[in-house]
């Protein structure tokens, strides 16, 4: 009798066959550009977040560091601000030595003042010099100052081509480059139809919102 069994292979139904199947390639391509667009985006993101810190870092450290003291506390400004005060006088000495004679025509400006100012050329005869009134002015605050020009024969001027020195330049903007130079900012420079050539200022960094909430440039500030 034969004792070797005959050994048959066994095929299950084909519904019960399991089928592993391995992903394309083109599929594997595509999850692996995904995920990588991903980590790219998650990066620049990043990158974006921290360079904005740093910068808002830098300009908190830039600001000026003053009490928060209420405007009804602050003592009232009754004159220049030391600073601005000692760069009028260089402005002139410098003006002179190029031979330009500088008048200021007004430095600190009281509020009333100002507001008087502002009827000029509305209520009041006159042409307009200025439009902002009491307390919108960096001149209530001590922080600006007005020129003009004085001729040899005396006569105080406003005139931008006038050219007293004899060099081919005009006297008014070389009193500006120099007024620049020293840390003021030009109104002439200003953006919009009102321009105040006469109009020098140091503000410090503070705008007229802070100075009217209170704060005041330290008397050691730098222009």
């Amino acid at each position: 009798m034969n004792t070797n069994k005959q050994q048959h292979a066994v095929t299950l139904p084909r519904s019960k066959q399991r089928v592993i199947r391995t992903p394309h390639k083109r599929t594997v391509s595509r999850r692996s550009a995904r995920k990588s667009f991903n980590i790219y985006k998650f990066t620049i993101w990043a990158v974006l977040a921290i360079a904005l810190l740093l910068v808002w870092n830098q300009l908190q450290a830039m600001s000026p560091v003053v009490p928060n003291i209420p405007a009804k506390d602050v003592p009232p400004v009754t004159g220049l601000h030391p600073v601005v005060a000692q760069k009028k006088a260089e402005l002139v000495a410098s003006a002179k030595e190029k031979g330009i004679s500088v008048v200021i025509t007004d430095g600190f400006r009281s509020k009333e003042q100002q507001n008087a100012l502002y009827q000029q050329g509305r209520s009041d005869s006159g042409l307009v010099v200025t439009q902002v009134q009491g307390g919108y002015s960096y001149h209530n605050y001590g922080l600006a100052i007005d020129f003009a020009l004085r001729t040899k024969s005396g006569d105080v001027i406003w005139d931008l081509e006038f050219d007293g020195n004899r060099n081919g330049q005009a006297d008014w903007m070389e009193v500006v480059a120099v007024a620049k130079q020293l840390g003021f900012s030009w109104g002439g420079d200003w953006e919009g139809s009102f321009k105040d050539y006469p109009h020098l200022q140091m503000d410090f960094g503070y705008s007229i919102q802070a100075l009217k909430s209170g704060k005041r440039p330290p008397v050691e500030s730098q222009p």
